[in-house]
């Protein structure tokens, strides 16, 4: 059984986008084309579509705005193909990208479109109970954004790109100045030079997937030349965008600067939300969701998920019974290690999920526009980067580490938050793991 369309594909030919449809249909991102704009708005509006691509050749003005309109309430990720740069595009693009590289600018987009829905949700919450949840995404500070690499006249002429579009460059020649960079201060996004070998490159790659800190810093890795190297296989090592010696650098820098852009909004949000630990909805340990205002939260969920036919599922997370647990338990190291796992999650879901604590040791997420399958997932990858952790069990004992017995529900048609939850956490006691 095939799946329902995910991208609608706008061009009057199939010349430039055939390729590209193939590819990302392979991928999973089944695609449904339309030939004409009014043929388009009649797509979005029968079809729960994620986002569009649309080829600007011959494009009128108002197009872009009127894709957007159609497909409301749901807010509409569009990625332009050739044409000129335009303000109403989230993504202008010179020619139709790789498959894999167009998949994967079109799950950041969309995530991205998803976080702007959940933190108006969240605005909501929080004003019914009298608070103004307030971000300053608007910063006088420019973009800082980290230069790994040795110096090459392309790399350089990448960094000049990027300072003339106001971004603040700090360049290091090493793996090992890089780290130190990226621990001493924060940076919005990092472009990794991919010379003739790639293994400096990857290796802070996947340095910076193991640091809860850096976890979401987008990573860009710039070739230097035409490279056998498998662009799928870079992509699910974590990077963001991967921009091939025939990319300008003129748009590899406004698409690294799009990175930082977004990433720079997702910490507005984490911050704005640690503003208000104090508040009494937080649970002050470690800046998650309490659970009543969880609950609240998640009901404001449901009904958008609905409005807007998107998915909606819900995970628990209960620290597993080991042995090495249970003498962390009755020595009280447990409870010490608590508040710095509840804020390792807090640093690990994506800016547009929601962590709670449930109790002491039981913590519950919901993710937005989340499939159940893809939500285990993520439930699963935060329970094992807080497994890489050794938390300290006293003098006389060995460093613990923490497992996850992990519940996961995706939510039904005609049902509410608290079946959901409830389904979540059934499916956590039913596992056999568990």
């Amino acid at each position: 059984m095939e799946s329902d369309p995910r991208v609608l594909v706008v061009a009057a030919t199939d010349d430039r986008t055939g390729p590209l449809c193939q590819g990302l249909d392979a991928l999973g991102w089944r695609t449904v084309t339309a030939r004409s704009i009014p043929a388009a708005v009649a797509a979005l509006r029968d079809l729960s579509l994620e986002a569009a691509v649309v080829e600007a050749e011959g494009l009128a003005e108002d197009a872009v705005a009127r894709l957007r309109e159609a497909a409301l309430p749901r807010r509409l990720p569009v990625i332009l193909i050739g044409g000129n740069d335009r303000s109403d595009a989230d993504l202008t693009m010179r020619d139709a990208p790789h498959p894999a590289q167009a998949a994967m600018r079109l799950e950041q987009l969309y995530r991205a479109a998803i976080a702007q829905e959940e933190f108006n949700l969240r605005q909501a919450t929080f004003a019914a109970r009298g608070i103004v949840l307030k971000t300053d995404i608007e910063t006088a500070t420019p973009p800082r954004i980290l230069a790994a690499g040795a110096a090459d006249r392309r790399f350089l002429a990448l960094s000049n790109a990027l300072t003339a579009r106001g971004a603040e460059v700090v360049a290091a020649p090493t793996p090992y100045t890089a780290f130190d960079y990226l621990h001493e201060s924060a940076f919005d996004a990092a472009v990794l030079w991919g010379g003739e070998d790639h293994a400096p490159a990857l290796s802070i790659a996947s340095g910076m997937k193991r640091n809860t800190r850096l976890y979401h810093i987008p990573l860009v890795l710039y070739l230097r030349g035409t490279s056998e190297i498998n662009l799928s296989e870079l992509y699910n090592r974590g990077l963001a965008d991967v921009a091939t010696a025939e990319t300008s650098e003129d748009e590899t820098a406004e698409r690294v600067m799009g990175l930082a852009r977004t990433h720079r909004r997702d910490q507005a949000v984490r911050r704005a939300l640690d503003g208000v630990r104090a508040s009494g909805l937080m649970d002050p340990s470690t800046g998650l969701f309490t659970p009543e205002l969880f609950a609240a939260h998640l009901a404001k969920l449901t009904l958008g998920a609905k409005a807007r036919k998107r998915p909606l599922s819900a995970c628990v997370l209960r620290v597993a019974e080991t042995e090495a647990v249970r003498h962390a338990r009755a020595g009280g190291w447990l409870d010490r290690a608590m508040p710095q796992i509840g804020a390792m999650v807090s640093r690990l879901v994506r800016v547009e999920d929601t962590a709670a604590r449930l109790a002491p040791e039981v913590f519950a997420l919901a993710l937005p526009a989340t499939p159940g399958p893809a939500a285990r997932l993520a439930a699963e990858r935060i329970a094992a980067v807080i497994g890489c952790t050794a938390f300290d069990a006293g003098p006389d004992r060995s460093p613990f580490v923490v497992e996850f017995d992990v519940g996961v529900a995706e939510l039904g048609s005609e049902e509410g938050p608290a079946a959901l939850l409830e389904r979540a956490s059934t499916d956590l006691a039913r596992r056999p793991d568990a």
